[in-house]
Parts: structure tokens; C-alpha cells; sequence
């Protein structure tokens, strides 16, 4: 069987991070929402996403596909159901469609008689689906202890050295190439999962549930609280609690990082802050795309959520509730306002439009350092992005 993943409306609660990448791809728990349908299918994906995305993430069409929503969780019980869907038949919960058997040649022209002529199949589980930023947020912390549980079952954990001080170690699970020497894990409240060649400094302390992913550096005396998923190949020092960090990004020096989200091929200056807490201790309210306007989140505890390739300087405070576009470079003294749209480019005094091809230097830069290429298909994204979001750095 051929699976593929789509979008629904809720691509555009999600953005600035599916700007660059299907809902699929993003990160919740110890992996994206599509390895942990890979995972349970044991089966490879492809994308049904924005024509603009699609030379990146390419849809594969076989005569008999399996159309899945890919802002939805994978479980073990949605995963049997849909190996039972009949041709044209619908998987459902409520009014929101989790998955559809299809031809190849019903999938771009759909024809909703066909799916009436067979009854749907309502499931019998209670999935667990993404509708706005904040939850990734809300989900990170089951969706970790989820996570651990499927990647480590019937496999052994990597020795601990005596030089690491552990409570809880049936809860720690170090991958191969892995380097802990001389920290403090606390996994008594969670796991810890600690992925291939990641490095965690001396003096770290980390306290579960947390995920580091594959060859990530914890920094020299870093603080990590639970519920916070780091992908691969970042830096992170400092202080972070209940934050999500994508993937190849830096947070590499001390400042507080919380009940946030950064995306991928971010940096965050020394010091920088994210408030997630407002003096009132009010529910924050936070910029959403499809309204255009602030939205309550019914959250007392929000930090900052910051599209890939954005940057910022040192000593850069993020206000509690602060929504930062793909592209945006950020430096000055003072709280930033709340909303900074993508590729804007400035501080607390005032924003200007950053110039598009300075932005795609930068990103070549940043990726031959890491050994990767930024190449044509992701320039093409990048323009497409800049070209539609010059609205929101014109008001």
C-alpha cells in the first residue's frame, strides 16, 4: 500500500512553520508527526502539499494509495483501522477525515460521490490532532513519554558512565556515539531520550521529559527542564523548559528559552529571553494568520514561536506571546513586538523589509557549514515565502 500525507485548513494555523515544510514535518515529541507514521505503518511517505513546497516534498501516487491527514497523531488503533479501509471509504472522527483509500486518479480530481457510495468508518480511537501553534506546545510532553516508549521497546540503552549522575536510569535511553560524561540527569518524572552522537556537556543537567536529537550539543552547565524536544544537530545552552527546537539551530549561550517554539536554521544571540509569563498572569493572546489579529490561547504560560531561518541578536528579550515569521533578522535593546513578520528586518525602533537576496547569501552560508547544500528548490521556497508575505512588512 502507498501512503500519503496530507494537509487540511489547519496548514494556516500553524504557520510561520508550515510556510516551509507540510504539517507532516513537524516536530512533536521525540520525532516529526510523519516518522511517527512512518514508524507505526513501517512504511515510507510522501506529501500532498502547496504546489510551492512540492519539488521539495513530492507526492508519489501508486494505483492504490492511502491518503493520510498528516495534523493528525499516529496511534496503534487509527494504524489498524486504516489497513482496513475499503476502496473510496473514509476514516473519520467527527467531521474531520483522518484518512481515504483512493486511486492515484481520484486524488487530484476528487469526487465527493465516490466517497458517499461507501460508508465511512468512524474510529474507534481518540486521536489526538494539531489545530493551532500552541498546541505543539500543550502535546510535546505525552507525545515525548509516547515517543520514548516506541523507539526503545525491546532495545538496549547504551552504557551510562560512572562519571554521569542519574536518578530514574530505567527512564534513560542513550543511542550509539552518544556522550554524557559528567551530568546530572533526572528521569524520575520522565524519560530521557538521548539520540545518536549527540553530546551533553559537563555540568548539564537535564530533568525529563526531554529528547535530544541526533548529533545535538548540550552546552557546558545548560539547564534542560521537561516537557523540551531539541532535533538534531542543534546547540543549545542556557535555560529551556517546555520548548520545541526543530532542528539545525542554535541557542548556543546563556538566556532563557520557554513554552516555546523555534524552527529550523535559527540562531538565538547570547542572553536572548523569551518571556512566557505575563505580569497579570493573564491568558496570552497570540498572532494567528488566519484571523489576522490576536487570538486568546486560554494559556497562562506562552512563550515565543519563530519561523525558520529567523535570527537574533544578543540580548534580544522576546515579550510573552510573540509570533516571528520565516526570514526575520532581530537586534536592539528593548521587548520586540509581538508579531514580527517574515523577513523583516530591524528591533524595537522600527522594521524594514530585508533584502531577499542578502537573505539567501546568509542561507547559503549557514547551510555549507553544516556540510549541506542550499540549493535551488529551497531558494525557490525561500522567494515564495518572501513574495507572499510582503503584506504583513508593508503595514
Amino acid at each position: 500500500m502507498n501512503y500519503i500525507l496530507f494537509g487540511d485548513q489547519t496548514r494556516n494555523q500553524l504557520l510561520p512553520f508550515t510556510f516551509t515544510r507540510p504539517i507532516a514535518d513537524i516536530r512533536l515529541g521525540v520525532l516529526t508527526l510523519r516518522e511517527k507514521w512512518e514508524k507505526l505503518l513501517n512504511a515510507k511517505t510522501s506529501s500532498l502539499t502547496e504546489e510551492y513546497l512540492s519539488a521539495k516534498f513530492p507526492v508519489l501516487k501508486e494505483a492504490d494509495n492511502i491518503l493520510i491527514n498528516g495534523s493528525v497523531i499516529a496511534n496503534e488503533t487509527l494504524v489498524e483501522e486504516i489497513h482496513k479501509l475499503a476502496p473510496n471509504q473514509t476514516l473519520i472522527t467527527g467531521e474531520t477525515i483522518i484518512a481515504l483509500r483512493l486511486k492515484a486518479e481520484d486524488i487530484e480530481n476528487l469526487d465527493l460521490d465516490l466517497l458517499d457510495a461507501v460508508g465511512p468508518m468512524h474510529t474507534k480511537s481518540n486521536p489526538r490532532k494539531i489545530n493551532y501553534l500552541w498546541d505543539l506546545i500543550e502535546m510535546n510532553e505525552q507525545e515525548i513519554i509516547d515517543d520514548f516508549k516506541r523507539l526503545t521497546h525491546n532495545r538496549k540503552s547504551q552504557p551510562i558512565p560512572e562519571s554521569a549522575r542519574v536518578s530514574g536510569a530505567e527512564n534513560v535511553f542513550v543511542e550509539p556515539g552518544a556522550v554524557i560524561e559528567h551530568v546530572i540527569i533526572n528521569a524520575t518524572e520522565g524519560p530521557v531520550y538521548i539520540g545518536k552522537d549527540a553530546q551533553i556537556m559537563d555540568g548539564s543537567i537535564l530533568r525529563g521529559p526531554v529528547a535530544i536529537g541526533e548529533g545535538s550539543k548540550i552546552r557546558m552547565g545548560a539547564k534542560i527542564y521537561g516537557a523540551t524536544s531539541i532535533g538534531p544537530h542543534c546547540k543549545i545552552g542556557g535555560e529551556v523548559s517546555h520548548s520545541i527546537v526543530f532542528g539545525y539551530s542554535n541557542k548556543a549561550h546563556d538566556g532563557f528559552l520557554g513554552h516555546s517554539v523555534i524552527g529550523e536554521w535559527c540562531n538565538l544571540g547570547a542572553d536572548t529571553n523569551t518571556s512566557n509569563l505575563k505580569n497579570s498572569y493573564e491568558s496570552v493572546r497570540l498572532w494567528s494568520y488566519t484571523e489576522e489579529s490576536f487570538v486568546s490561547t486560554d494559556l497562562q504560560f506562552c512563550g515565543t514561536f519563530m519561523g525558520d531561518h529567523s535570527k537574533c541578536g544578543i540580548n534580544t528579550m522576546f515579550n510573552t506571546g510573540t509570533v516571528v515569521g520565516v526570514g526575520a533578522q532581530i537586534f536592539g535593546a528593548g521587548f520586540m513586538r509581538n508579531f514580527i513578520p517574515s523577513f523583516s528586518w530591524g528591533s524595537v525602533s522600527g522594521f524594514s523589509m530585508h533584502n531577499i537576496d542578502k537573505a539567501v547569501n546568509v542561507a547559503r552560508r549557514v547551510f555549507a557549514r553544516r556540510g549541506l547544500e542550499f540549493d535551488e528548490v529551497e531558494e525557490s521556497i525561500f522567494r515564495y515565502v518572501y513574495d507572499q508575505t510582503l503584506s504583513y512588512r508593508k503595514t
